[in-house]
């Protein structure tokens, strides 16, 4: 059964960080683009940032500087730390996996295979 399985969102004030995890399980880890992407109440969902098989990186511009997505195979998981975090920054975020994809394609074009169920950040004082 193909998975992906978000934990690690919360509640946390301006300017704190979080760290999410995205565990997968079920298919070839190693051999798939993994995104992060997020839905802001009554917005569409967005790309974040995406990891390819070889670790090439793409980031939306809103988290240029402060996110950082990494990859460890070992552990078939996908982390993104968030740092500055800033109320507009809240929503549900979710991770998607891709087989023929790449970080640019799956983040801009949203060229992926499955969801994850997602997890909440909620930035506020």
């Amino acid at each position: 059964q193909l998975q992906l399985v978000e934990s690690g969102g919360g509640l946390v004030p301006p300017g704190g960080s979080l760290t999410l995890s995205c565990a997968a399980s079920g298919f070839a880890f190693d051999q798939y683009v993994i995104g992060w992407f997020r839905q802001a109440p009554g917005k569409e969902r967005e790309g974040v940032s995406c990891i390819e098989t070889n670790n090439r990186t793409r980031y939306l511009d809103f988290a240029k500087g402060r996110f950082t997505i990494s990859r460890d195979n070992a552990k078939n998981t996908v982390y993104l730390q968030m740092n500055s975090l800033k109320p507009e920054d809240t929503g549900i975020y979710y991770c998607a996996a891709g087989r023929i994809s790449t970080a640019q394609a799956m983040c801009i074009l949203k060229t992926l295979d499955f969801w994850g169920q997602g997890t909440q950040v909620t930035v506020s004082s």
